[in-house]
């Protein structure tokens, strides 16, 4: 009869082998891991834990159909591999991706920046998130925009309109897809639409009465583009107070549609006005910022040369000493009514309605 030889395992021996096939499984698993983090669908977590998709994702949704047990493993697994829902995936199944857009034709207003603050600080409340568009303030860039937000079935958009913008076409189709436009700020005059405004008559209003009252002769007001409703508004009533009552005012205007054009207009324009007692009147902050820039370049200051005054957000005037006097016209206030206009669109209210934010001055020491 022929002996067997038994290898002798010590127990070290044993230990050594059992370390080693451990470590093999944990150096499978581990690749196995790796591979599907590099992909983390509901499908592969699906099929690693032998259940159905569906189930996935009801218990990724806390669903309570499914067991404590079950969506614990499941939760476990996802958090494991990283796993995120695919965002276009969630966006063509329930036909909105819980994102707002914001249009505006410059990201270098601080106006705007106020604006957008306010709206990313109100849509992270109700669990919305914010991009923010530049339409460069080019019509046909602005189309190209409002395509790609159709696209991403955006949950609404803010916009600041072009000055080349006509055609109200496109907005209108929005609504047809289930998106809410709001327009603020630059809004068309078009008025079946929701349009939250600053009070521009109000705003110019206070200028024009606190040049009034400060006894000034002569102004020189600076304008934005003639083309948008907002530039209209604010000189008709601008110009209309200062001719009230018999007033003596002289008025002269110019328009600019940059901080850059502002000031080389007010550079050219000053000199003719140096022999008289005048004021510079500013339609915006960006115009402003240029207008302020030409006088401290002629070596000027306010209120000694000349007085200044605009209608602004707020923050360029606390950059002077001393600060300009300012109708104010907030960014912030604004973004706060326009999204809650936004959300009462989303709740299912179908009329137009246009929101008036008024002014009030805040005296500073420039005029």
């Amino acid at each position: 009869m022929k002996s067997i030889e038994i290898p002798h395992f010590s127990p070290q021996t044993f230990a050594v082998t059992f370390a080693e096939m451990f470590a093999v499984e944990n150096l499978y698993l581990i690749n196995q891991i790796i591979r599907m983090r590099q992909n983390p669908t509901l499908k592969k977590i699906a099929e690693r834990l032998n259940v159905s998709i569906s189930t996935v994702s009801r218990a990724l949704k806390d669903h309570p159909d499914i067991s404590p047990e079950t969506g614990r493993k499941i939760k476990e697994l996802a958090e494991l591999l990283e796993y995120d829902p695919n965002p276009y995936a969630v966006n063509l199944r329930t036909h909105s991706s819980r994102e707002f857009a914001i249009v505006v034709p410059s990201l270098s207003n601080f106006f705007y920046h106020s604006f957008i603050g306010s709206i990313e600080e109100e849509a992270r409340i109700y669990g919305y998130s914010v991009v923010i568009y530049r339409s460069s303030n080019d019509a046909k860039i602005e189309q190209e925009i409002l395509k790609s937000c159709r696209h991403k079935r955006v949950s609404g958009i803010f916009i600041a309109i072009t000055s080349e913008t006509d055609d109200m076409e496109p907005f209108l189709k929005m609504d047809v897809h289930g998106i809410p436009v709001i327009f603020f700020d630059k809004v068309p005059q078009y008025e079946s639409c929701n349009k939250i405004c600053v009070g521009d008559e109000h705003a110019a209003l206070l200028a024009a009465e606190e040049i009034i009252r400060k006894d000034i002769p002569n102004v020189l007001g600076i304008f934005g583009d003639p083309n948008m409703s907002i530039t209209r508004a604010r000189l008709q009533k601008f110009a209309t107070v200062l001719h009230q009552n018999g007033s003596a005012v002289h008025l002269e205007t110019a328009h600019a549609r940059s901080s850059a054009e502002a000031e080389q207009i007010t550079l050219s324009l000053l000199p003719e006005w140096m022999d008289k007692k005048f004021a510079v009147f500013c339609m915006s902050d960006e115009i402003l910022a240029g207008a302020m820039k030409a006088i401290q370049r002629k070596g000027l200051s306010a209120p000694a040369d000349l007085g200044v005054i605009a209608i602004s957000d707020g923050m360029i005037p606390l950059l002077f000493y001393p600060e300009i006097t300012y109708a104010e016209t907030s960014g912030s206030k604004l973004g706060k009514l326009a999204f809650s206009r936004m959300m009462r669109c989303i709740a299912g209210s179908s009329f137009a309605q246009t929101i008036i934010d008024e002014s009030k001055l805040v005296v500073g020491g420039s005029i």
